[in-house]
C-alpha cells in the first residue's frame, strides 16, 4: 500500500505542475455512474476471460477440479494482493501520466503511448526479456489490453472502468483458473492434451479481439447519453 500512496502523491505533483489540477481530475471519487462502470468492467472482463479459459480446458479435454486446500482466507488474501497490483499498474499507466498525455497529444496518441508502455512493462513482469517470440506475444496481448484500458479511461474520464476491466480479467485468470504465476488457486486442471497450433491461434485471437467489442459499445453508449 505504501507504493500506491507514493503514486498518489507523485500524481498530485505531476497534475499540479502540468495541469494545475489534483488527483480528483482522474475521476477517483465514487459516483453512481462510476460504480456502474466498475461493475460493468468486472463482469464483462470476467465473462470474457472465463469463457476463453473454459474453452481451452474443453478443447484440451482436461479435467477440472476444485482445490480442496483453497480457503476463503486464501481467496481474500489473493484478492487483496491482486487489487493492490491492479491499482499500482492503473495509477502508472492510466493515471496522471495518461491524463497529461491526453491534454498534450490528444486521446489517440496518448492511448497508443500508454499501451506501448504497458506492453513493454510486462516484458519484465512476465520475465520475457530476451525471448523474442515470448516478447512478441506478451507485447501484443498486454499492449492491446492496455489500449482498451486507456481508451476506457479517456472516454469515461474516470479510472473506475479500467480498474474493473483489469481486475476482473486478472482475478478470473489468476485466482479462479490458476493461470500465470498464481498456481494452485481455486480451479485445477489435470491431464488433457496440448491444443494444436490452430486452436492456439484461435485462442490468441479471442483474447485480443473479443473484450474490445463490448467495451467499445459500452463507452459509445455512455458518451452518447452524456451528450444528450
Amino acid at each position: 500500500m505504501a507504493g500506491i500512496f507514493v503514486e498518489l502523491i507523485l500524481s498530485w505533483v505531476l497534475l499540479w505542475f502540468f495541469d494545475k489540477s489534483s488527483p480528483l481530475a482522474l475521476g477517483i471519487v465514487p459516483t453512481q455512474k462510476r460504480l456502474f462502470d466498475l461493475i460493468f468492467g468486472l463482469v464483462i472482463s470476467s465473462l470474457v476471460a472465463g469463457f476463453g479459459l473454459y474453452m481451452v480446458v474443453y478443447i484440451s479435454k482436461s479435467t477440472i477440479e476444485i482445490n480442496s486446500n483453497f480457503t476463503a482466507s486464501i481467496f481474500f488474501d489473493r484478492l487483496f494482493w491482486m487489487l493492490k497490483s491492479v491499482l499500482y499498474e492503473e495509477l502508472i499507466f492510466r493515471g496522471a501520466l495518461l491524463y497529461i498525455a491526453i491534454s498534450k497529444f490528444g486521446i489517440k496518441k496518448a492511448c497508443i503511448l500508454s499501451s506501448v508502455a504497458f506492453g513493454i512493462y510486462h516484458w519484465f513482469t512476465f520475465g520475457a526479456l530476451g525471448n523474442i517470440p515470448q516478447m512478441t506475444y506478451v507485447f501484443i496481448m498486454t499492449g492491446i489490453a492496455g489500449a482498451v484500458f486507456a481508451m476506457s479511461f479517456a472516454f469515461s474520464k474516470s479510472m473506475w472502468l479500467p480498474i474493473g476491466l483489469h481486475l476482473g480479467w486478472n482475478v478470473v485468470s489468476n485466482i479462479v483458473f490458476s493461470q500465470g504465476q498464481a498456481e494452485n488457486q481455486w480451479l485445477l486442471s489435470h491431464g488433457g492434451q496440448k491444443i494444436g497450433d490452430m486452436w492456439s491461434f484461435i485462442y490468441f485471437m479471442y483474447q485480443i479481439s473479443i473484450l474490445p467489442i463490448p467495451v467499445y459499445l459500452y463507452v459509445k453508449l455512455r458518451v452518447s447519453k452524456e451528450k444528450k
